[in-house]
């Protein structure tokens, strides 16, 4: 079963690094998902842990 809208999505949304266990330090993660609320957002770079909430997908343009 699918758990997000696109294979990008399923990606980013559950990509894990293995360096960084933080995912706001981490470069490469760009997108948290947070399972309980079923929200998404795109992460702030900036050494922080702000992201900003996202309702549609930036790859597929789906609502989600």
């Amino acid at each position: 079963m699918k758990r997000h809208c696109c294979e990008d999505m399923d990606y980013h949304a559950d990509f894990n690094c293995d360096i960084h266990s933080d995912p706001f330090e981490c470069p490469d993660k760009i997108l948290v998902f947070d399972i309980e609320h079923n929200d998404y957002g795109l992460i702030i770079h900036d050494g922080g842990s702000s992201s900003i909430a996202i309702h549609f997908c930036p790859w597929c343009g789906s609502k989600l």
